[in-house]
């Protein structure tokens, strides 16, 4: 299946503060086979299917932007692999790779799906996969994930670097749970040709714990591993909000996304669409704009290319993370699910 493309040129999107927002995340599900404890309840309740945009709906959602300057799209979640006929749209927009109005098509995934999939995204143009993972040890793997199969996950790594897929693997630092790990996954991503990245637990809806308990800022944890690693700052960007250090003894990179003790907005390029067509400006901030309205109002892209040009008119400077110390609510009460990893 292929979907048809409207012929118009538009220019860059330019926030008010001068900042070209080239790239764009599409959460396609806000479903997902793990329950990883610090993202979401155990007893979670999706979306109504009819609430979520068709897989048509989201290659021409994804298309508008793309005509109007968008050069990188990642697909998230929930988990983005689990969504029935993933592939066909994948397939489909990787004919903006091949028109090189698209630089790269990535995504994020927990890992479970890709042994049978990395073959099918490597033919279809996809070179890099972030994946998520907080425990190289099965047992606080389970504990982590309850849902999740971590062979399952072993065997979808090997897959995708066996297809010629670039790795980086994502960990969220935990406080109490995964901090006696980091030098083993250090060594276990650069034995592989893989980056690491560290992030910060991050405020965003209602969950089964405490999130003081498990905020573990990054400036401590980049202390404890330079008493073992020698850290050398890097310049490598990948459009992303992490900043990178060169591991000496390893010649391999980590990275650090930190919401919460360093404000990484200043250049921020990116904006992010839920399954259910609602663009959110920046992932800390909750003004939206809602584009499955326009989307579905007419069979021409008009209104939703107006609706996305003036929602890039309120893209704020900057997130307002915080943890409410006083309550213990988190500041953004929808999901990461929600919002799209």
């Amino acid at each position: 299946m292929r979907f048809e493309d409207e012929q118009h040129s538009s220019p860059s999107l330019i926030d008010p503060f001068g900042r070209t927002v080239s790239y764009l995340r599409v959460s396609v599900t806000d479903r997902c086979d793990f329950r990883c404890f610090y993202c979401m309840a155990e007893n979670m309740h999706f979306l109504p299917k009819k609430e979520v945009l068709s897989l048509e709906e989201l290659d021409r959602l994804c298309t508008a932007f793309v005509d109007q300057g968008v050069k990188r799209l990642r697909l998230t979640g929930g988990e983005p692999l689990v969504r029935k006929g993933i592939l066909t749209l994948i397939s489909s927009l990787s004919r903006h790779l091949d028109s090189s109005k698209l630089d790269e098509l990535t995504l994020t995934t927990n890992g479970s799906q890709l042994k049978q999939m990395a073959g099918d995204l490597a033919s279809m143009g996809v070179k890099r996969i972030n994946v998520s993972l907080d425990s190289l040890r099965e047992d606080r793997f389970q504990e982590i994930t309850r849902w999740g199969r971590f062979k399952q996950v072993m065997d979808g790594i090997e897959a995708a670097l066996a297809a010629g897929i670039k790795l980086k693997l994502n960990a969220v630092a935990l406080k109490g749970v995964n901090e006696d790990e980091f030098d083993d996954m250090i060594r276990f991503c650069h034995q592989r040709g893989m980056d690491l990245t560290f992030i910060e637990t991050m405020p965003m809806g209602d969950i089964d714990h405490d999130r003081l308990d498990l905020y573990l800022p990054l400036s401590q944890l980049k202390q404890d591993l330079a008493e073992r690693w020698t850290l050398e700052p890097s310049t490598h960007k990948t459009g992303g909000p992490a900043s990178y250090m060169t591991v000496a003894q390893t010649g391999g990179r980590i990275g650090f996304i930190t919401p919460m003790t360093h404000n990484f907005c200043e250049s921020c390029n990116r904006v992010r669409v839920t399954c259910t067509g609602t663009l959110y400006m920046c992932l800390g901030q909750d003004d939206a704009s809602d584009l499955r309205a326009p989307l579905r109002a007419s069979e021409s892209n008009d209104l939703l290319n107006q609706a996305i040009r003036e929602a890039i008119t309120r893209k704020p400077k900057g997130h307002d993370f915080v943890i409410d110390r006083d309550n213990n609510r988190p500041s953004i009460g929808r999901h990461m699910s929600v919002t799209g990893g």
